[in-house]
């Protein structure tokens, strides 16, 4: 809902009189819901309650099973550092008693990692050494034999050019293929004569992107998702029947795109990321300062969207790499998916930077994404257009691309 909401709350700004009265009044109720400031924490503390009853009804000997672990005991302390004088006192304790049975088991799984550099031959598997097994018996062999003979060397990075491409796994296994986009400047947003222009989109102005980096040729597909899933680096996602190998990877919030990402340096041991909302205008427009990367018009026949000319129209997703490429050769910077950026939400481009990092501050329970998606009409699919969506935001027209810094 987070994005259809956004796309009615924008066309009720703009055209308000073409809209019927019901549907402007239920537009402006749902909005006042979904700006609620205490929804996310509210629904938060409405799990933490139900985890920690449950936790309380469980025999002594269970009750370490009832502890919070993983993101959910993450999740905790973030919102108990946060908001600690909200959250009620049984809740604290809840929540400070799952932090010190997981302290416990780091220490021990730290002592038997020690046991087993100094040669010791026989060691228990219990449960809480589940990810050290994972990492021992599935993820270091993957590593070893998928990736790492197959990560650039120092001396071959830097003699990439622009336009080069590389692939940092095997032939057998699945990873993006990455683009070199050469450094420079462009000017971000929109003139305030471009047709279909918000706001938001403004400010313009001057950015220089200083080095080169690297840039997925492609959205991260399911083909390159699931390799991630395959080890347990990732969650599984749903296609929505859409299909999946070279589709697009859907149904992917921010937060499992920086798992992605994440998974992905550690594989290679190299800085891979998403874009920054910056680099991500700058690499779609690939030096074009029209609406669209191909014109000022949406043409037909060079995206997937709702009304672009494409089989897959208001459909599904297409393959990545149905469309022609961009001056970079990057593929499907337009239509398709919306691709998540690192950048938090801001309303404009006021006191933004100039070189191309990430903006931080504004409003970090929403991230940008950008380049519109089979479900969206051709005005979103403009290069200037921004929009925020919360970061646990889960779609089936939503994706990403990746990127990687390069060595100078």
């Amino acid at each position: 809902m987070g994005f259809a909401l956004k796309q009615d709350q924008s066309w009720l700004a703009r055209r308000p009189d073409d809209i019927p009265p019901a549907d402007r009044e239920f537009i402006a109720q749902s909005g006042s819901d979904w700006v609620a400031p205490e929804r996310e924490f509210r629904a938060w503390r409405s799990r933490l309650e139900r985890a920690r009853g449950a936790w309380e009804g469980k025999l002594d000997h269970e009750k370490n099973a009832g502890l919070l672990t993983g993101s959910a005991l993450t999740e905790g302390q973030d919102w108990l550092a946060k908001r600690s004088e909200d959250i009620e006192e049984a809740d604290r304790t809840f929540i400070m008693q799952s932090r010190r049975a997981a302290r416990r088991r780091n220490l021990r799984v730290l002592a038997l990692v020690g046991a087993l550099a100094v040669g010791v031959a026989a060691w228990r598997v219990e449960a809480y050494l589940k990810d050290g097994v994972q990492w021992i018996t599935v993820v270091l062999p993957y590593m070893l034999k998928e990736v790492q003979p197959d990560v650039l060397a120092p001396d071959a990075e830097r003699d990439l050019k622009p336009g080069d491409s590389f692939r940092e796994c095997s032939k057998d296994a699945f990873c993006p293929e990455m683009i070199v986009v050469p450094a420079g400047e462009f000017k971000m947003g929109s003139p305030e004569t471009e047709a279909g222009r918000f706001a938001n989109e403004g400010p313009q102005h001057d950015v220089a992107i200083a080095r080169p980096f690297a840039v997925s040729k492609f959205d991260v597909t399911f083909d390159d998702w699931d390799a991630c899933v395959s080890i347990g680096g990732c969650p599984g996602v749903d296609d929505s029947t859409y299909g999946r190998e070279t589709k697009p990877v859907i149904n992917v919030s921010w937060v499992e795109a920086q798992q992605y990402v994440a998974w992905l340096a550690r594989m290679t041991d190299k800085p891979y990321r998403l874009l920054t909302e910056a680099e991500w205008e700058y690499a779609a427009r690939a030096g074009a300062t029209t609406a669209y990367p191909w014109g000022e018009d949406i043409g037909a026949g060079n995206a997937n969207c709702m009304g672009c000319g494409s089989k897959w129209d208001n459909v599904e997703t297409s393959p990545v790499g149905s469309f022609s490429a961009n001056a970079f050769g990057l593929y499907d910077m337009a239509g398709d998916v919306w691709q998540w950026v690192q950048d938090c939400n801001h309303q404009d481009y006021s006191k933004a930077p100039t070189d191309g990092s990430e903006w931080g501050g504004g409003n970090c329970n929403e991230h940008i994404v950008r380049g519109g998606s089979w479900l969206a009409e051709p005005p979103f699919l403009r290069s200037a257009f921004r929009v925020g969506l919360a970061t646990d935001e889960h779609n089936s027209d939503l994706g990403f691309r990746v990127a990687r810094a390069l060595s100078p």
